[in-house]
């Protein structure tokens, strides 16, 4: 990819079109899995990173796309059977809750007709996310722990580890996704809600209820960012969790999944306690829950999202576990 430098001598990376993003893009060395998260998500948090699982190399990397749609669809295009597997950032293409899956009208058509596999991190979310509150009983204790999770219909498999642990859990997915004071207390009222709403949400611009662009780098204050000083831990997707937090977070855990250098420092200067994420650390940075279901993929040689017994046994050789740092 070109520099920074490079990248806005004439434009903007944010006023470039997706050929022109792509004018330096390299394949991946001979040997390698290459694997591109596409992101509706803001273009400073790029990267490219190489690592090794399971004797098997990989090229990982992540790219931008300002909140541009229509810019997405077509770097997926320009890169489609180019690299072994696409990840969706900044977006999901379904949600799961329960046994149901709900399809987001506005964001299906952006992956049709690709011959790439394409994977948004919900089959990852549901194992890898489930298992990493199982392994942090003995450091957190779950039960009765006050515990926010900014939104569950995203991470439903963390969202019922939460509940089966016995966490004293506020569910946020009405007041952060609608800016309604609605906190929801229980799974029961979890399910109901996502049985009545989502069929209708998954028809509206994702962009509603969701940062994407530059939103992502802004913070806002909410109906909801006062359960942000009640909780202990507060639990969900970095940019959610970021978008309406309050200026100090003195003493809290920040349970999460993608992590730049610059959400580190975030966490330091907001008096963050404890930072832990359920995604590896990979050069600088943690990738998405999105890249490492788009690796599982590409290193089954896969043409589609894996089965859950596929996902446990490969987060189980890859020794995949959650990693904490303590500030």
């Amino acid at each position: 990819m070109p520099t920074s430098a490079q990248s806005t001598s004439t434009k903007s990376r944010k006023d470039q079109s997706a050929a022109e993003l792509l004018t330096h893009w390299q394949a991946a060395p001979a040997g390698f899995k290459h694997v591109v998260s596409v992101s509706l998500g803001s273009s400073q948090r790029d990267a490219r990173e190489e690592t090794e699982l399971l004797g098997q190399k990989f090229v990982l990397e992540r790219l931008g796309t300002d909140g541009d749609m229509k810019k997405l669809r077509e770097m997926l295009l320009l890169l489609d059977g180019r690299v072994d597997a696409f990840g969706l950032g900044g977006t999901d293409i379904y949600i799961v809750a329960g046994e149901k899956r709900y399809t987001f009208r506005e964001i299906a058509p952006l992956v049709a007709g690709l011959k790439t596999p394409v994977v948004d991190g919900s089959g990852l979310k549901h194992t890898l996310e489930r298992e990493a509150i199982e392994q942090l009983e003995p450091l957190i204790h779950w039960k009765g722990c006050r515990t926010l999770l900014v939104s569950s219909v995203d991470r439903f498999g963390m969202a019922e580890a939460l509940s089966e642990a016995g966490a004293d859990v506020l569910y946020g997915d009405i007041v952060f996704g609608l800016n309604l004071n609605v906190p929801l207390r229980t799974m029961n009222s979890i399910r109901k809600v996502a049985r009545v709403i989502l069929p209708a949400l998954t028809f509206l611009p994702f962009k509603w209820f969701y940062p994407t662009g530059e939103k992502q780098e802004l913070s806002v204050k909410g109906v909801g960012t006062r359960y942000y000083d009640w909780a202990e831990v507060i639990a969900g997707d970095t940019h959610y969790v970021k978008r309406y937090a309050p200026d100090q977070l003195t003493g809290k855990t920040i349970l999460t999944q993608t992590i730049t250098e610059a959400d580190r420092e975030w966490a330091r200067s907001h008096g963050i306690k404890r930072l832990i994420t359920t995604t590896p650390r990979i050069g600088s940075r943690n990738f998405a829950t999105n890249v490492m279901e788009a690796m599982f993929v590409a290193y089954q040689g896969a043409g589609a999202a894996l089965s859950e017994a596929q996902y446990r046994d490969l987060i189980a050789r890859m020794d995949f576990r959650p990693q904490v740092t303590e500030f």
